[in-house]
């Protein structure tokens, strides 16, 4: 096990009817708050005039930016930082998924800064200042409720990068499992990949005598195994929902779950890459390429492999050498992906060969991905070809 420090600092508040605090926390941060959201489901569901009533009855005034993509821009990012800027605004509030979560903690960070906030993307500077962010979570897949992390996409370059900063983790979020109900059967599926493939990154690694964190990302895996197909057939299953909720929170929290052990993360800038040229959900990308990616590394630790075969799948291991068993385990990731509606293939989603060597040289142009298995532009254009 490797040393490691700790700290998240994200204040969670859990359960049915959890809305009616949101406007004492938020009243903590100021007498204005920006109110951040996509597409529009808050008015239809009754969400919206909920979070506006907690926020007046505590004086708050409330400015607006609805309309943030699935692959949140960096161009809408800029919109919420003018708001902010020429209203003297000191709170950000995120209501939604984690592509709401995301731009709000790059309006958040990018209010104090004097340059442009895709500089903390691009790895040109470095965040010392952030406004107070809070959520209210509506999906359940990215952890950013209770994470640093944010990923944004610059349309104009078709880039997609994602940033860290301990200023980023949301001060407080409201995580409320009725708000999920009405999440569509298809994005109930791509949240429950985007969390599997967060417990993957930091589960597929080389570092020696982590017992307790590896059983730590078995239990969330199987507890997404076995609540996913009971939120798609019956969407209001407060339990099933509530669980996929706390599992998507708990697999990416800042390490909560990987504290002491190396973790990966190649898959995801290489799903990055997809997204930023063929806005594809995050989550049907990371279906087609996480399963190739475990076939083409799946050799550097087979007894990885075996085991997550059979404690996550519950392969019978009689009569199976390891290799044997790490290919049943990564075939019953394929299949409970494609179980979920989540495709398999790049063709399914209409993606070709034809800029594979494009996005491969954009995805390691800080140099080669992951640590599990060191991956250069070679290794990311083979793995696109396995995903055809």
């Amino acid at each position: 096990m490797n040393s490691f420090a700790f700290h998240n600092p994200t204040k969670i508040i859990f359960g049915e009817g959890t809305v009616s605090r949101l406007g004492k926390e938020a009243s903590a941060y100021g007498s204005k708050a920006l109110l951040v959201y996509g597409g529009g489901s808050i008015k239809r569901t009754g969400l919206h005039d909920k979070v506006l009533a907690q926020l007046q009855e505590h004086g708050i005034e409330v400015f607006e930016l609805p309309g943030i993509e699935p692959n949140p821009r960096l161009s809408t990012v800029r919109k919420g930082i003018d708001i902010c800027r020429e209203n003297d605004i000191p709170f950000v509030l995120a209501v939604g998924g984690g592509s709401v979560l995301d731009a709000s903690k790059a309006i958040a960070l990018g209010v104090p800064y004097e340059g442009s906030v895709w500089d903390f993307y691009e790895h040109k500077a470095t965040a010392k200042a952030a406004l107070p962010l809070g959520t209210v979570l509506t999906l359940s897949a990215t952890g950013s409720e209770m994470n640093s992390a944010s990923v944004i996409t610059n349309w104009e370059e078709r880039r997609k990068l994602g940033y860290l900063s301990p200023l980023a983790f949301p001060r407080f979020s409201i995580l409320d499992p009725t708000l999920t109900y009405t999440v569509p059967r298809d994005q109930t599926a791509y949240g429950a990949v985007d969390m599997m493939t967060h417990v993957f990154e930091q589960y597929f690694n080389h570092t020696k005598d982590t017992p307790l964190q590896e059983r730590l990302c078995e239990s969330i895996l199987k507890t997404i195994v076995e609540n996913a197909p009971v939120a798609q057939e019956n969407p209001n299953d407060y339990a099933a929902r509530a669980n996929l909720m706390l599992c998507g929170t708990y697999a990416l929290n800042g390490g909560m779950i990987s504290v002491g052990m190396d973790q990966d993360w190649a898959s995801h800038d290489i799903e990055h890459e997809l997204s930023a040229v063929y806005d594809i959900a995050h989550g049907a990308g990371l279906s087609i390429v996480y399963p190739n990616w475990m076939k083409y590394v799946y050799r550097e630790r087979l007894d990885r492999f075996a085991q997550f075969a059979v404690r996550v799948w519950d392969i019978d291991p009689s009569g199976k050498t390891e290799e044997e068993l790490a290919l049943a385990g990564i075939q019953a990731t394929r299949d409970f992906f494609r179980s979920l509606g989540a495709p398999s293939t790049l063709t399914e989603v209409g993606i070709g060969e034809d800029r594979i060597e494009e996005m491969a040289a954009k995805s390691v142009s800080f140099g080669p991905l992951g640590h599990f298995k060191k991956l250069g532009q070679e290794d990311v254009a083979a793995i696109y070809r396995l995903s055809l």
